[in-house]
């Protein structure tokens, strides 16, 4: 008869051979991080984003990529309300990053994003620039009433929030007017920069950090936080995303103080959590 100990040997080989069967069973992949899984099947996800945010998300991708390999970005950038329209018409996408919660807030009416994949991820401000050798003695906004400007670049009103925000700023300071037959518009934020570091346009209004990237132009004046609604970017899921776990997880990252002290190196503000 096998001694006690013996009799213990056994009862434990068995119950560690069941267990190891079990997570055969269940599939190993099941029981790890994300990143783990299916190493050999990589899920590309398509990130629709606002222009204003592609150095910043550029930047961060390095990092992203080395914390999980099995996912691969590619990334969409353009005027928040032209990315809103792509889809809404069924463009693929699966991430969507807004400049303004407008065009977010249009999406989540019709159901086209996951609401509770919602986040507020940065903030920016917002600027009048001038070509950097410019002798126009602007230092408040205000002063374009009277000042000798002849082309205002500007982003569209109703698809660019960067254009959105300038409308506001402009309708706050009784400047549409005085303005509307100089107003230049472009489909973007970084069609504005173009126009100004070019000297196409003698003035133009951008993000702080659109400024910030060029050495041929210099800011003017910062439009004050009272004249315009909170610029705030919020991100989230797009319902018929095939891939909506890996989506989460990027917007997880983005999160994370890895990215955040990215977005501040490039001048964004970052929201509490």
């Amino acid at each position: 008869m096998p001694s006690a100990k013996g009799r213990r040997f056994w009862v434990g080989a068995c119950v560690g051979l069941a267990i190891y069967l079990l997570i055969a069973s269940c599939g190993s992949s099941a029981l790890l991080p994300y990143r783990l899984k299916a190493q050999a099947q990589t899920v590309e996800l398509t990130v629709s984003a606002a222009a204003s945010l592609e150095d910043a998300l550029e930047a961060i991708t390095p990092a992203f990529h080395a914390a999980y390999p099995a996912i691969d970005i590619s990334y969409n950038f353009g005027a928040s309300g032209a990315l809103q329209q792509q889809i809404q018409q069924g463009a693929p996408a699966d991430v969507f990053f807004s400049a303004a919660a407008k065009q977010m807030d249009a999406l989540a009416e019709q159901g086209l994003v996951l609401k509770d994949s919602r986040q507020n991820i940065v903030t920016n401000s917002l600027v009048l620039i001038a070509p950097a050798q410019s002798r126009i003695a602007v230092t408040d906004i205000a002063q374009l009433r009277d000042a000798e400007v002849g082309v205002v670049a500007v982003g569209e009103f109703r698809s660019v929030p960067a254009g959105q925000y300038a409308e506001q700023v402009f309708a706050e300071l009784n400047l549409l007017e005085p303005l509307r037959s100089k107003l230049v518009f472009s489909n973007n934020v970084r069609g504005v920069l173009a126009a100004v570091e070019s000297g196409n346009a003698d003035v133009g209004v951008v993000y702080a950090t659109d400024a910030a990237l060029s050495e041929r132009v210099k800011v003017l004046a910062t439009a004050p936080a009272a004249t315009h609604e909170p610029i705030v970017y919020p991100i989230a899921v797009v319902s018929d995303s095939p891939n909506p776990e890996a989506a989460k997880t990027f917007i997880a990252f983005l999160q994370t103080s890895t990215a955040q002290t990215r977005f501040k190196e490039f001048g964004f503000g970052v929201v509490a959590r």
